[in-house]
């Protein structure tokens, strides 16, 4: 039935059109933004995860730079600690050369007093963002320093951060007053009496005499041999602790590659999820371009047929 006042295919006509008019606009919001999920309306799963996921990787960036402040510390305490063997090794030398006989220990022992004090410059030097891992003092403690080394999400959703420990008692080398002043009879390997291991195989200490205390001008060959012994046992344990300094430095390197890694794969992880297929959208609005069209042509059709009726009442 023909009537002018319902027209069933105009009607029709208009529905689809207003049908590839709403998908035209979905397409092109996706191509504009370049992603199909965009709020929580467009697929609440996705999005939720997403919105998750990023920021766990902010947490990650920031993880990232507490890496790079740590190793920062490692790096300028490892230094700082190279540096100090060096000079212990030429302390050490220098005992081997008092042990000549007819040398002038008071020459050597000038000598000593200034790698002393070079040993105290260094560590005074090995500061980073107000820490010192070679030295110790009432406001510097020496013990277990922690560096962030990774933001963690169990299955549970429950958020913990991994860290990295330093124990900066094996590294501390003296210990420092309020002012800022070495400690004569303090701890640390650079401070504590110097010891040897004596005739009965015990271990000894030389009281009151530690590596920045030294003092050979008097001292027997006896004495000396025995300061020798334990200056060599400093600088063993001063090489443990560049070494375990050294393996942490690694740690952290790779710590860091691993959290860039982990990183660009949420990022692309993420990115499956949400990111709009820019070829299959393109050729979506192409071909919602051409239905358009055609939905136009349909609807321009469909309203004719009323025209058609009136020229029926004219004549």
């Amino acid at each position: 039935m023909t009537s002018l006042l319902t027209n069933s295919a105009a009607m029709g006509a208009l529905q689809t059109l207003r049908s590839i008019n709403s998908d035209m606009e979905t397409t092109q919001n996706r191509i504009s933004s370049g992603m199909k999920v965009q709020t929580a309306g467009d697929n609440a799963a996705y999005w939720s995860i997403a919105t998750t996921m990023r920021s766990d990787n902010k947490a990650l960036s920031t993880v990232q730079d507490a890496l790079g402040l740590g190793a920062a510390k490692v790096d300028t305490a490892y230094t700082g600690l190279n540096a100090a063997i060096e000079v212990v090794d030429e302390i050490k030398a220098k005992l081997v050369a008092a042990s000549e006989p007819g040398v002038d220990k008071n020459k050597i022992q000038k000598e000593i007093t200034q790698l002393q004090d070079q040993l105290k410059s260094v560590v005074g030097s090995a500061s980073f963002s107000g820490e010192n891992w070679l030295s110790h003092s009432a406001d510097n403690v020496a013990g277990t320093k922690s560096i962030v080394g990774s933001f963690n999400r169990d299955s549970q959703n429950n958020v913990s951060i991994t860290k990295l420990d330093v124990d900066t008692t094996a590294t501390s080398l003296i210990e420092t007053n309020a002012s800022g002043g070495y400690v004569a009879s303090g701890t640390g390997l650079l401070s504590n009496d110097l010891r040897y291991i004596n005739a009965s195989g015990a271990s000894a200490a030389i009281s009151g005499v530690s590596v920045l205390s030294l003092d050979i001008s008097a001292m027997t060959a006896g004495a000396l041999s025995n300061a020798l012994s334990g200056v060599d046992a400093v600088l063993q344990s001063m090489t443990d602790a560049a070494a375990d300094l050294g393996a942490v430095k690694s740690r952290i390197e790779m710590q860091e590659d691993f959290v860039a890694n982990l990183m660009d794969s949420i990022d692309s992880g993420i990115g499956r999820l949400v990111d709009a297929d820019m070829n299959e959208e393109s050729t979506r609005l192409r071909a919602l371009q051409t239905q358009q069209q055609l939905g136009i042509q349909s609807l321009s059709i469909a309203n004719s047929n009323s025209q058609n009726i009136l020229q029926l009442f004219q004549g």
